[in-house]
């Protein structure tokens, strides 16, 4: 019994020290490969820019070393825009880059991504003017997006047996009425404004008259926007688009050839002869493509330092009580103060990409927004979606520049509640019984329920009438928000508002936006209105967190998720789905779907 007990102990204490190396190990080969990505990449003579969106395209690049490996537990590899956008730039003058070469097959971005594709898609348009050349090859086929955005191109080729699919644009919504009943909850909504359907889904089986008809009118224009653009650059009608569409006529490499969408059916062989003629390279010799990422990381001839700073405040994700990479918090009020404060930051562009969501939180944030704007230039830029607290944050903006086929509006506030007095009683089989101190001690019930907030019981009229008035007060300040952002009477804002949700070009006629362009053109107008000419330099806040750390939590997260996944197996899915629902509880000024256009 000794000896088992002596073996059994050496055995864990190996085990331990074991895992002791293995950690030390791991973290000197991150923190070589740390050190390692900070070294510059060499641009050899006659390269191609290699342009092939694989990873999801955010905003903001991450500084991180570890992206390129795909790591597990790394979280989601993602490219970030400016990184694409300044890339590009860089390219033009760059005597080394012969040409672009596109090799996309989709576009993986947050809200439809479709202002990210116009923004990346006008600066190909720019690049095309220095009279070098651009070039699409895919071998998997192009999806809509992809194809929108490679049409710029001077030449379009693709694999014989690949497809292309162009079928117009839309989606589907999801909608959770009979979910909550078959579990016994109830959805208690609390809205204000004809158009703020943002509650539909736990009330209805199907989208209201009103919600249907803004939402076909935002994605009606978007599509006429695409549509427009690929009838520029391959010279076939809008009509003759729309009949080829609905037709079905475009599913092959052969259909998209026949009627002029593409320019050549060949494989990858035949298409990398191509780009050795164009960089005048043997045809004995390999060709000199260079991805987005390395060529970020190479020296850039034009670029200076300057005191004089504009800073690009990112603010991407649902606006809530925890600031990260993909999320809005509190702590973004920080960020814009501190810029406000420093006499080098000469002024501010507020990059929003967010649905909204916390009300309270966006009046937090809007406040430095305001205080922000009397101090310096504040020019607001919307991305793919600046909608409800997106729109809340960025109004009082001295200017508000939004791509033209960016998603926004949704002025309006909801107050969203779940009982589960069926749940509770009848089917879970527990009872409550209430007290307090005063009348309304017990307001709306308790949360028996730890894993969703559900309340064991509906509101009363008196509570419903408390929360009407909330509401109420909330979009009144909302409105009187825009109206002094806007220099408008809240009686005018209320007419374009009422929770109606915008693209772009209609909210420029309605007056809330001034201009249309993307970041690029922000970024020009706070450089004028700061009359900074060209001696300053972009800053971009908030600042990344430290990317071994970062590793580290999202491994902490990752393990967390696997135990939930192994516990739960299939039922998994489920629980993360109510998740989600119940975390758009509560007082929200949002879209609470995530907008995904085919």
């Amino acid at each position: 019994m000794k000896s088992f007990f002596k073996f059994t102990f050496a055995s864990i204490l190996g085990v331990i020290v074991g895992g002791f190396l293995l950690l030390f190990l791991g973290i000197v080969i991150i923190a070589g490969i740390a050190s390692s990505a900070d070294k510059p990449v060499t641009v050899k003579n006659k390269s191609v820019l290699e342009i092939k969106l694989n990873k999801s395209l955010a905003d903001r690049g991450a500084d991180n070393p570890f992206d390129e490996l795909d790591l597990p537990g790394t979280g989601s590899s993602s490219i970030g825009l400016t990184t694409i956008l300044e890339s590009i730039e860089k390219a033009k003058t760059d005597e080394k880059i012969k040409g672009i070469y596109l090799n996309i097959s989709n576009v993986s971005a947050n809200f439809g991504g479709i202002a990210s594709i116009e923004e990346i898609r006008n600066k190909l348009k720019e690049f095309k003017e220095t009279g070098k050349f651009i070039v699409s090859y895919n071998n998997f086929g192009y999806s809509q997006k992809a194809y929108y955005l490679t049409s710029v191109s001077d030449s379009i080729y693709l694999n014989p047996e690949a497809m292309i699919m162009l079928l117009g644009m839309g989606g589907e919504r999801t909608f959770y009425k009979k979910f909550l009943k078959n579990i016994g909850v109830e959805a208690q909504v609390i809205r204000v404004g004809k158009y703020k359907s943002a509650t539909e889904q736990f009330f209805r089986d199907d989208m209201s008259d009103e919600s249907r008809e803004q939402t076909m009118a935002y994605v009606g224009d978007i599509w006429n926007q695409i549509l427009k653009g690929i009838s520029e650059e391959r010279g076939i009608s809008v009509d003759r688009l729309n009949e080829l569409i609905d037709a079905f006529a475009i599913k092959k490499a052969a259909d998209a050839k026949k009627h002029n969408l593409i320019d050549g059916v060949i494989y990858q062989d035949e298409m990398n002869d191509i780009l050795r003629k164009l960089t005048d390279i043997k045809d004995d010799k390999k060709l000199r493509k260079i991805s987005i990422s390395d060529y970020a990381k190479s020296p850039d001839a034009d670029s200076k330092f300057s005191k004089n700073k504009i800073a690009v405040v990112y603010a991407s994700g649902a606006i809530g009580n925890e600031q990260s990479e993909t999320a809005i918090g509190p702590e973004l009020a920080s960020t814009i103060r501190k810029a406000r404060r420093d006499s080098t930051v000469k002024a501010i562009v507020l990059r929003v990409n967010s649905p909204g969501g916390s009300a309270l939180v966006s009046d937090i944030i809007w406040r430095e927004v305001e205080l922000a704007s009397q101090e310096k230039p504040v020019i607001a830029s919307m991305g793919n979606v600046a909608a409800s607290g997106g729109y809340y944050i960025a109004c009082p903006a001295d200017t508000i520049v939004a791509d033209k086929n960016t998603i926004t509006g949704s002025i309006g506030i909801y107050g969203l509640f779940f009982s589960g007095e069926e749940l509770i009683k009848n089917k879970i089989g527990f009872t409550t019984d209430s007290y307090g101190t005063n009348k309304h001690s017990a307001f709306g019930g308790g949360y028996p329920l730890m894993v969703v907030p559900v309340s064991s019981r509906k509101f009363t009229k008196t509570e419903k009438v408390i929360l009407q008035d909330i509401i109420n007060e909330g979009y009144d300040t909302f409105l009187t928000r825009v109206a002094d952002g806007r220099n408008r009477t809240k009686e005018e804002i209320h007419e374009v508002a009422q929770g109606r949700v915008w693209s772009a070009v209609d909210a420029k006629e309605n007056g809330l936006v001034d201009v249309l362009g993307g970041l690029e053109t922000a970024i020009e107008i706070a450089k004028e209105k700061a009359g900074l000419e060209d001696d300053y330099r972009i800053v971009s806040l908030p600042k990344q967190k430290d990317p071994i750390q970062e590793l580290i939590n999202d491994i902490t997260g990752e393990a967390k998720t696997r135990f939930l996944k192994f516990e739960l197996g299939d039922t998994y899915r489920y629980y993360n789905q109510a998740q989600s629902i119940m975390n758009l509880g509560g007082i929200q000024a949002r879209l609470p779907y995530e907008i995904e256009l085919n």
